[in-house]
């Protein structure tokens, strides 16, 4: 499983596989935090008119993310709808997630948020989030679940859920894979 901040995608191009043409840059990401879930990218211009672009990106229209660039198949891919076809325009009641708290479901203060972690392997989806502890000492990486309660300015981890949390990138990828297992979500 290949894991990434959400921010470290932002200001990566947005290159067409069909015409190999760099057509856009990633602005921001765009993550509803009620329904955990990624929904697409605010693009920029790219080149010597740089700017926002009103065009937007779906994340079910991502082809590959890379180090180095955003791959789509074309450039049809882009929606130049300002977000109406790409479920971008429906974001009234989504609330930021960055900054809130995570608390376990038997009330431990897990950290605050700081991130949100994408996968890029087959399916581009968020699977967790970086939290930072409340003294700024350490970090460490939660699942997203679909129990996961947003109240007011905090999360609420599922108590089987914490046995998942790890302290590096490296493990939590393989954190997710057993989170995920048909074995455990049976449990969710």
């Amino acid at each position: 499983m290949n894991l990434v901040r959400a921010r470290d995608v932002m200001g990566l191009p947005v290159v067409s596989i069909a015409s190999g043409e760099d057509v856009a840059e990633v602005r921001d990401v765009v993550y509803d935090g009620e329904a955990h879930r990624l929904v697409g990218f605010t693009l920029n211009k790219r080149g010597m008119f740089a700017g926002r672009l009103k065009a937007v990106l779906a994340a079910g229209s991502v082809a590959a993310i890379g180090p180095d660039a955003v791959m789509i198949d074309a450039e049809s891919a882009i929606d130049d709808s300002g977000g109406r076809g790409a479920g971008l325009d429906d974001l009234g009641a989504a609330r930021p997630v960055i900054g809130n708290r995570v608390l376990s479901a038997d009330g431990s203060d897990l950290g605050e948020v700081v991130a949100v972690i994408l996968s890029t392997g087959d399916e581009l989806c968020a699977v967790g989030y970086e939290l930072q502890s409340a003294d700024r000492s350490d970090t460490s990486f939660v699942p997203i679940s679909a129990q996961m309660a947003l109240s007011g300015e905090n999360l609420v981890l599922p108590a089987e859920a914490t046995a998942f949390v790890r302290n590096d990138l490296a493990g939590f990828g393989a954190a997710i894979a057993s989170y995920r297992s048909p074995e455990m979500e049976k449990n969710q």
